[in-house]
């Protein structure tokens, strides 16, 4: 590590990314991933692994809403 640095040319926040533009890859257990390969190919639609994981987290939030009351703050 130099001993000094020259920061004179630098550009604040030239790679930040807002957290919702990134895409944070999710990583299922070998299980969950059997199930769903499995799965896939006997469902009518055309869906990929992804569509299928996030319409059942979808589905999860909805019902997490009716049960849970809203929190607030």
């Amino acid at each position: 590590m130099k001993q000094e640095y020259d920061f004179t040319n630098a550009e604040q926040g030239k790679f930040y990314r807002p957290l919702e533009e990134l895409d944070i890859p999710i990583y299922l257990d070998q299980d969950v991933k059997k199930f769903f390969f499995r799965h896939l190919p006997s469902t009518t639609k055309s869906w990929s692994l992804q569509d299928m994981v996030n319409s059942l987290i979808k589905q999860d939030i909805a019902i997490s809403r009716k049960l849970l009351p809203e929190q607030k703050g």
